[in-house]
């Protein structure tokens, strides 16, 4: 029996056979990472029919700078209503109130609509035995141009 080492052409075959084992091993290796990449990939693209990486990107930064083009009319908006709230009108104070104390119950009313300025109006109906007489006044910072009563007063105060 003759030993591999002593003829050069089997020690040729031995190495050849070695080289083939190991880029058999790493084939199989590669193999795997490959398979391994592909379901990242699947899971990553999912069915959307595109090949191209670069498309998707392209299609989220453009998705992307029309959220932001959104986000800042949306903060503009919100700027206008909280700059706009203050002067609502909405905080309203009632009194109601008996204008001739020898007769009848309280039938009269104030009534102010002011917003948190205590700029708005005050509206009072004076009741009387045959009539109901209603008059206006402008508000401003509380105060009116026309003399205000004391249950008009009593009205602006209880407008929070």
């Amino acid at each position: 029996m003759e030993d591999w080492t002593s003829n050069p052409m089997n020690a040729v075959t031995v190495v050849i056979a070695l080289l083939v084992i190991i880029l058999i091993i790493w084939v199989a290796v590669v193999g795997g990472r490959l398979k391994k990449l592909r379901k990242q990939y699947t899971a990553v693209m999912g069915n959307t029919g595109v090949t191209n990486m670069e498309e998707i990107i392209i299609q989220l930064k453009e998705g992307l700078a029309e959220q932001q083009q959104a986000n800042k009319q949306l903060k503009a908006q919100l700027v206008g209503i909280q700059s706009a709230l203050p002067l609502q009108k909405n905080k309203i104070g009632i009194v109601r109130y008996n204008a001739f104390a020898e007769q009848g119950s309280d039938l009269s009313f104030s009534i102010a609509i002011v917003n948190d300025e205590k700029d708005g109006a005050i509206f009072s109906g004076i009741h009387s035995r045959d009539n109901t007489y209603v008059y206006a006044k402008p508000v401003e910072k509380g105060e009116s141009t026309y003399p205000l009563t004391p249950e008009e007063r009593k009205a602006i105060i209880e407008a929070k």
